[in-house]
Parts: C-alpha cells; structure tokens; sequence
C-alpha cells in the first residue's frame, strides 16, 4: 500500500512537472531570442535613421560617424544603389542573428554572433530543468510524508482486524486524523464490543443449558431407579431401559459439551509466560507511569501453558485495566505453579482498598460494575479464560488479587475436532 500510494503520487508529480516544464521552457528560449532580436532591430533601426539623415543633406554614406551606435560585435552591410557595398564591423561567423532595415534608395543588413543568446537560452533551460528536478524531489518528500501517514495507520487497522479475530476484543483508542481510517476504528471498536458481549452470552448459555439439562437428568434417573424396585417385572424392566438410554442421553450430553470445549479451543498452543508476560507488562508499564504507579512483574523460570495467546493478552489486559481503574499503588503481575500438577496461575494484584464484601460475589456479573464502567471487561475476562479451558477467580478480596488458573500443554493435547462428515445423497 505504502509504495502504491508513493508510485501513484511521484507519477503525479512527474507528469504535472513535465507538462508544465516543457511549455515553460520552450517560452523562456522564445522570450531570450525575442529579447535579443529586439535589441538588434531597434540598433539597425537607429543607423537607418542615421544613414538616411546623410543621405538627405545630400552628404555621402559614411559609416565612420555610426560605430557609435552599432553593438560591439556586430558587423553592418549597407547596399545603396549609388555607392558599393559598404561593411563596419568585426566578422560574425556563421551562428548569427540578422535583421534587415530600409534606407533611401538600398538597405542595410546588421549581422550578430548568436552565442551570446545561446548561452542565455541554455541558462534559461537548466533553470526549468532545475524547477522541474526541484518540484520532483519536493512532491518526492510529501509523497514518502503522506504515504507513511496512511501506510501505518492502515497497517495498524490490519493488525486491528487480525487481533480481533483472533479473539483479542479490547477496544483501541488510538485515532489517525483521517475521516475514513477513524470510521473503520469506530467500527472495529464497536465490532470487538459486540463480539465480545456474544461470547459471553454464548458461554452463559452453554454453561445454563449443560445445568438445566444435567439436573433434569439427574432427577429423571432418581425416579427411574426408584422405579426399577417396583414390584411388577415388567414395570421394573422398563424403568432399567430407560435408565439405561438416560444413561447413553447423559453420555450423549458429555460428548457433546467435550466437543465444544474443544472446538472452542483449536486456537490454543503451548505458550511461554516468560516471554509472553514482559511484553504485556511493557505496554501497560507507561499506561500506569502516567497514571504515578508503577508495575511489578514476578514470573518463575520455565512456566508454560496452553492457551489461545490473544485470548490470554486480553485476559490479562482487563486484570490490568481493572487494577488501574479501581485499584491503587503498585500492581504485581506475577505467575507461579499451581497447588496441582498440571496447572499454572497467573495473578494480578494491587495494593488498593480491595473489593468490598458485598460486591464480590458480583464482579464477574456482566453489566455490573461499582465504578461507572462498561461491567463487560471481567465478564468477559472469565468467559475468555472458561474457553480456553482454563478458570478466573478473586482470590483475595483485600488487597485485590485475581487469579488466572490455567493448563500445563501435555503431549496427549489435540488443538482440533473432527466433526462427522454431512452424508448427502449420491
């Protein structure tokens, strides 16, 4: 894009500096000759009107008396009937410029080497060449301005867009000064908004419809197995099969819930919190140092985990923008092995107040919010974290501590689901 948009306005300038260059600098070598042949002309006219004064008092030609008049290095011919032809002046050579004038009875024809007006005429064709060479480089500059003006901010929205779909949703308040660029930043805002508040309602669903179906069943299999003692076999007999097909339902149910899990998981990889912890610490670092804080970053050697790494950057960047919003002093980004194999924990604390006891059990509600602020950003925290298969939890009320529990990668770990193939008829 960068070097379309140079091409495209070079190609512009060029263009417009040759088809304005040219005509220019055709004019400046015909104004130069103009110039000289005038000059020539008026100085021929001067000596006809000198010579035909002579010629009228009845004097004979001389040219002695007109030298005075004549440029310095032009060379005059008088043809007069009534005398031979008369010459004045060094010799011009063959590059002249010649203007002819009447006088009584003949003419006189003034001759002048041109080299002078040649040299004019080349000075006059650089400087257009130089104009032109000048507007070049001066279009060459405001092109490279304005092409990496639009080549960063489109590159920035490309990355926008590559983040979102990857499931990094945090809105990005960076503008650009150009109508269009900031239209389609509001809109990716507005997108990673909605995209965000449907993945939540999609894993409350899923986690509603998993309970209600769940006890449902349970209850049904307590009335079936109440059944199956009945005292009539039949009855009994019937209940043990429907039992059993509640059963294969129940096992039916799990499968299912284990192939959404992981579909909602093929994004993950294993992925090293100690490389990937300092990068994000390194963009909230200045967030916070403009705010007077500071942040502190604890990582144990050798922590790895398997997650979606944009889904992790988002968790941890809503940590961090909670922890500035509502917290106070330093904040601790810290990450250790969990009580159990298998697990690592990240944890995100400040050295604030803390929750108060009758907000803490809402703070992952969606919509609900103690300080004026959206109330999506830990709803959908904790919905990033359950679908990656991993857990968010407020640890500790005071000081606020949250706690990210998350999956070791493990050999047996398949990033990938393969749905049965659609049978469709031959």
């Amino acid at each position: 894009m960068r070097r379309r948009i140079l091409l495209a306005i070079l190609l512009a300038v060029l263009v417009t500096g040759v088809a304005l260059g040219a005509p220019l600098g055709v004019t400046g070598v015909l104004l130069v000759e103009n110039f000289h042949r005038e000059e020539l002309t008026n100085s021929a006219q001067r000596i006809a009107a000198a010579l035909d004064n002579q010629l009228a008092n009845r004097h004979n030609l001389n040219l002695r008396h007109i030298r005075s008049a004549m440029p310095r290095d032009a060379h005059l011919v008088v043809h007069h009937d009534s005398a031979a032809i008369m010459e004045a002046g060094p010799s011009t050579g063959d590059d002249v410029i010649s203007e002819q004038q009447p006088i009584a009875g003949g003419h006189i024809v003034m001759t002048q080497p041109a080299g002078e007006m040649r040299t004019q005429q080349t000075q006059v064709a650089v400087a257009v060449v130089f104009v032109v060479v000048l507007s070049v480089g001066i279009g060459t500059f405001v092109a490279t301005v304005t092409a990496n003006r639009l080549a960063r901010p489109l590159r920035h929205v490309a990355d926008r867009a590559a983040r979102l779909g990857a499931g990094d949703f945090r809105p990005d308040n960076r503008r650009y000064a150009v109508a269009e660029l900031d239209m389609v930043a509001d809109a990716l805002d507005s997108s990673g908004t909605a995209l965000a508040q449907l993945v939540q309602r999609e894993r409350q669903l899923v986690g509603d419809v998993s309970h209600q179906l769940r006890s449902r069943l349970t209850a049904l299999q307590l009335r079936l197995e109440a059944l199956g003692l009945h005292q009539d076999p039949e009855v009994a007999e019937e209940a043990h099969a429907a039992l059993e097909q509640s059963d294969r339902l129940a096992g039916a149910l799990d499968e299912l819930l284990a192939a959404a899990r992981a579909a909602s998981e093929v994004g993950t990889e294993p992925v090293s919190l100690t490389t990937m912890l300092p990068e994000v610490s390194d963009e909230w670092r200045d967030v916070l140092k403009a705010e007077g804080r500071t942040l502190r970053l604890r990582i144990a050697d050798g922590l790895m985990v398997r997650v979606t790494p944009a889904r992790l950057r988002e968790i941890i960047s809503v940590l961090l923008d909670n922890a500035m919003r509502h917290g106070a002093g330093t904040v601790t980004l810290a990450a250790r092995r969990g009580d159990t194999d298998g697990t690592v924990v990240v944890e995100v604390s400040d050295a604030g107040p803390g929750v108060p006891d009758e907000l803490a059990p809402h703070v992952f509600d969606r919509g609900f919010s103690g300080a004026g602020s959206t109330g999506v950003g830990l709803a959908l925290a904790r919905a990033l974290a359950e679908a990656d298969g991993g857990r968010l939890e407020l640890s500790t009320r005071a000081p606020a501590t949250f706690s990210l529990f998350l999956r070791v990668p493990t050999a047996g770990d398949v990033p990938a689901v393969e749905w049965p193939t659609e049978r469709v008829p031959r």
